[in-house]
């Protein structure tokens, strides 16, 4: 397969390049990225010299450079990370998740289409399912409720997926997955904002209270399920992607302060809650346990503990 990769450079886009490039069934991967602020040269700067890899910059606001990497290296395959990604920067400025979610994702279905990928799979959010009270899971029938200008634009794109499918016959998967932690991760985000502050001595911020709940897994982990509904997926389906992490921002700052031999009450600053925050995410991901055989792999105290070692070698 000549495999398409948008946002190859990103958090998860760069770890799922890493994990997938020496596969058999890969014959070139063509990393599409446009670099912005959320993209780092050195999440693949080992993977460069590696005669499958092919980095293309590249906007997939813009349909002509969609068109140009589809056309110069005759893509067969999509996985569709590209996103703006952050709930806080999307109410401050929601257009720009509107141009790169909705629009980026449109220009890539009517590639796509044009070219007759033979499969198209699009990462997606639990966000899209809006909140949850004290009890219950996210489930693939979970109807949608986006709460914000990020989930709401994710949203969207996931409809449009699906009425490719339904209407012309896309052959696609699509995968909602729960928060992500690991390596590479932008430091923009909850827990590399966490070690950051830590290290540089910094107090950490915490929404509200800290109470709200997200269920979290290691990047690693979310890559093994990507490549899993990938390549063996149903057609057409949609897989839920979580590691039955459940945990409040206010837990993960414990955690890794003690990971660090650092007194929690020291190093906290509780601020105003955000706009439309949800308070809690939970996923059931028992479809993809029960079709594909995945689970998750990564103990997230081992994982958080490897993440923090490796921010503190790059900071």
């Amino acid at each position: 397969m000549n495999l398409l990769v948008t946002g190859g450079s990103g958090f998860i886009g760069s770890n799922f390049v890493r994990a997938v490039i020496n596969k058999p069934q890969i014959t070139k991967l063509i990393n599409l990225d446009c670099m912005t602020y959320a993209a780092d040269p050195e999440n693949l700067r080992d993977i460069e010299s590696n005669p499958k890899y092919i980095h293309r910059q590249g906007d997939i606001r813009f349909m002509n450079a969609v068109n140009d990497a589809f056309y110069a290296h005759d893509i067969t395959h999509v996985v569709h990370f590209a996103a703006e990604s952050h709930v806080d920067n999307s109410i401050n400025g929601p257009k720009a998740f509107v141009e790169t979610n909705i629009i980026g994702t449109f220009n890539l279905l009517e590639c796509a289409r044009k070219y007759n990928t033979k499969r198209f799979h699009h990462i997606s959010t639990d966000e899209v399912y809006g909140q949850l009270g004290k009890t219950g899971k996210f489930k693939s029938t979970t109807a949608y409720n986006p709460q914000n200008p990020y989930s709401a634009t994710k949203a969207s794109s996931d409809f449009l997926v699906r009425s490719y499918g339904h209407t012309f016959g896309l052959n696609y998967t699509l995968s909602n997955c729960s928060n992500n932690y690991g390596p590479r991760q932008n430091e923009e985000k909850f827990i590399p904002v966490v070690i950051k502050s830590l290290l540089n001595g910094d107090k950490i911020p915490v929404y509200g209270t800290g109470s709200n709940v997200r269920d979290w897994i290691h990047v690693k982990d979310h890559c093994d399920a990507v490549w899993k509904i990938f390549t063996r997926g149903k057609r057409g389906e949609t897989y839920l992607v979580g590691a039955n992490n459940e945990r409040t921002n206010l837990q993960i700052v414990q955690t890794i302060c003690e990971e660090m031999n650092l007194n929690p009450k020291d190093h906290i600053k509780f601020v105003s809650d955000r706009a439309g925050h949800d308070f809690r995410y939970a996923i059931d991901a028992s479809k993809i346990e029960k079709e594909l055989g995945w689970k998750p792999k990564k103990d997230f105290n081992k994982g958080i503990k490897e993440t923090i070692e490796w921010y503190k070698k790059k900071y």
